[in-house]
């Protein structure tokens, strides 16, 4: 056997000149020394002891203490006074928003609501419902702009420049009412399609010939005393309105030379259905019961023969279609012999 083979291991059996020589750094006799292992690299292709050594300036993390990582910058906010104007803006969008489609406060003028409404009082009146079809109902109290000379003759409350300036700008945002809109507000008492009469003296406002029982009217106050009227027959489409303070109200009463006192239903702004201010007089503003009452809608007591009548007519017709066809056959088959 050769010199320095081994069994067994598979290796060739002669080596190469000087392999396992002095010179090639075996061992004395020859022998050949175990190989040192090779130390594997870090899945990121650094050895496991790269860290160790000395970290180069500017590439350590101050917080983490981590080399190679860089300080994030924290992200400065912005001071109060630069949101201010965005959160200023804001707001006046969404009080236009509001007063345009939502709700918007009025000013009540005069004494003419009382004792539902007192002079000065602020309401918040609907603008959403009419968006979606609905018009004011009897019973309800509604703002509405000036048919036509309603207002003609009332003396413009007068005010200082200062104040004159705030109200403008409130009222752009739909705080308060505006100086140049021309609006009143009463209750609806008719509808169109409705008969309204007064007789005057004690007697009560009829609608539709029923007496309506109104506990709202100024503590004193008679129904219409001071301007008996009717009957009326409301025209479609407009409303017949008069005010709390019957004796101290220019209502539908005063005004039948045009449209015979009553107000469209395009005009009305909203229904006032909160006393918001002041504090002290927080109240909703109901539907009186009164307006409740069974037979008071004339279109109700109208309806039920009128879809009767309707329901009828094609019964009646299919009927006697169906007696037409029963009878045609027989008819044939008497006549049929004869031609024969």
């Amino acid at each position: 056997m050769a010199v320095g083979a081994r069994s067994g291991h598979g290796e060739p059996e002669k080596r190469p000149e000087g392999a396992g020589g002095p010179a090639a750094g075996g061992a004395p006799d020859g022998s050949v020394p175990p190989v040192p292992p090779v130390p594997r690299e870090s899945p990121g292709g650094t050895p496991p002891d790269a860290g160790s050594g000395p970290v180069r300036a500017g590439e350590g993390n101050e917080e983490s203490g981590k080399p190679g990582e860089k300080a994030e910058e924290p992200k400065k906010q912005r001071s109060f006074w630069k949101e201010l104007p965005i959160l200023v803006g804001v707001a006046l969008v969404l009080a236009l928003i509001i007063k345009t489609f939502l709700v918007q406060a009025f000013s009540i003028p005069s004494e003419s609501m009382q004792d539902t409404l007192q002079k000065g009082d602020r309401v918040l009146v609907d603008k959403l419902t009419p968006w979606f079809g609905s018009e004011p109902e009897r019973g309800e109290v509604v703002v509405f702009h000036d048919p036509g000379g309603w207002l003609k003759g009332a003396a413009a409350e007068e005010t200082g420049p200062v104040a004159s300036g705030v109200q403008k700008v409130l009222s752009f945002i739909g705080l308060m009412p505006s100086a140049e809109e021309k609006d009143l507000i009463k209750r609806v008492i008719a509808v169109g399609g409705d008969t309204v009469e007064c007789k005057g003296g004690n007697s009560p406002v009829v609608v539709n010939g029923k007496a309506l029982d109104e506990p709202y009217i100024f503590p004193g106050d008679t129904p219409c005393s001071d301007k008996p009227f009717g009957p009326v027959k409301v025209p479609e489409g407009r409303l017949w309105v008069m005010g709390d303070h019957r004796q101290n109200s220019l209502d539908s009463r005063w005004h039948q030379d045009i449209d015979r006192g009553t107000v469209s239903v395009d005009d009305v702004v909203g229904r006032a259905i909160v006393v918001a201010w002041p504090v002290n007089r927080w109240a909703t503003l109901p539907v009186p019961g009164t307006f409740d009452q069974p037979g008071i809608n004339a279109a109700a007591a109208v309806a039920p023969p009128a879809l009767g009548l309707a329901g009828a007519v094609p019964l009646v017709l299919w009927h006697r279609r169906r007696l037409l066809t029963e009878r045609a056959p027989a008819r044939g088959g008497e006549r049929a012999p004869a031609e024969g």
